[in-house]
């Protein structure tokens, strides 16, 4: 029986295996280390941080929904001081791969996340944020328009230079996505994060008033595959050279084999993880054996795989 070559490639950079955790769903790694060796997982991308302190939006945040999940977080976080401080040394110590993800509230603060990047070491790539649904201020939805798209990524090439992977994070809540993506790539990025969660809501049928404080929130879970897989399969068709970290209701093997066969060069999990902390071990070991099963030997030749012969 031939060995499975897992592993995969994001702009300059190699991971061991293509299963990433979903920025916002593990923090910064500590909480999963209490179940597996974070080396196990392809990467850790980290929850979005911005410049200052955030305490997030009011509570109640979270919401269950059929078949998902809407959270209504509103970036909370420690600020980048702390985060470099304190996160990544430890995430270093792990010995795991490192994906900081960034948000800002306008393309200045983005600018300025990018300097301080640029100079840390132990990081392979920065997840540029630009699709956060769970923002009080829609306006900061950066990418939902090419042009608010690009001034931030080239404002973030120009302050990190061209040594860090810049993936753009991409929002499903735009009419043409292949034309957002189109933007970001002339604007420099090395790779697509699709899809961030789609800006939804619920209202308590006892209360009849909006379950979320926030009212909005960005639905996830199993839900939104197969918006997802579409999206992916659109982009890859149109730019099949750029690798695009997919994600969006992964919950098993399948799941992340579906988004990978549309053009997913990786797979993040994140609502998964709030069931079973082992999810993506799970879903890395029945990734593993199915490619086997289906006869490839590299990881590789199974991406974008549904576009062929068509």
């Amino acid at each position: 029986m031939s060995t499975l070559d897992f592993s995969t490639k994001i702009g300059s950079k190699r991971f061991s295996n293509p299963i990433f955790t979903a920025s916002g769903c593990a923090s910064s790694g500590s909480e999963l280390a209490q179940f597996f060796p974070l080396t196990e997982i392809g990467a850790i991308v980290t929850k979005s941080i911005m410049t200052k302190p955030r305490t997030g939006r009011m509570t109640p945040r979270m919401a269950e929904t059929p078949s998902g999940m809407l959270n209504s977080i509103g970036l909370q976080g420690p600020g980048i001081d702390v985060f470099l401080e304190k996160d990544i040394p430890w995430l270093v110590s792990q010995q795991a791969k490192i994906i900081v993800s960034i948000a800002g509230e306008t393309v200045d603060e983005y600018g300025v996340l990018a300097r301080r990047l640029r100079a840390v070491s132990g990081i392979s790539a920065v997840e540029v944020n630009i699709s956060c649904p769970n923002v009080e201020n829609r306006g900061q939805v950066f990418a939902c328009q090419p042009d608010t798209a690009v001034a931030v990524i080239e404002s973030v090439r120009r302050n990190i230079g061209g040594e860090l992977p810049i993936i753009a994070k991409l929002s499903p809540d735009v009419t043409d996505i292949v034309e957002i993506a189109a933007a970001v790539i002339n604007a420099g990025v090395d790779s697509l994060a699709l899809i961030n969660t789609l800006l939804g809501m619920v209202i308590d049928t006892n209360t009849m008033r909006p379950k979320l404080a926030g009212k909005t929130g960005g639905l996830s879970g199993p839900a939104i595959r197969p918006v997802a897989v579409r999206a992916i399969y659109q982009v890859h068709q149109a730019f099949p050279n750029t690798p695009i970290v997919g994600m969006g209701g992964v919950a098993s093997g399948r799941d992340a084999l579906e988004l990978i066969l549309a053009g997913a060069s990786a797979v993040s999990v994140g609502t998964a993880t709030f069931g079973d902390p082992t999810a993506v071990i799970k879903i890395k070991n029945q990734l593993a054996e199915l490619l086997t099963q289906k006869g490839f030997n590299d990881f590789r030749d199974a991406i974008g795989f549904a576009h062929r012969g068509i």
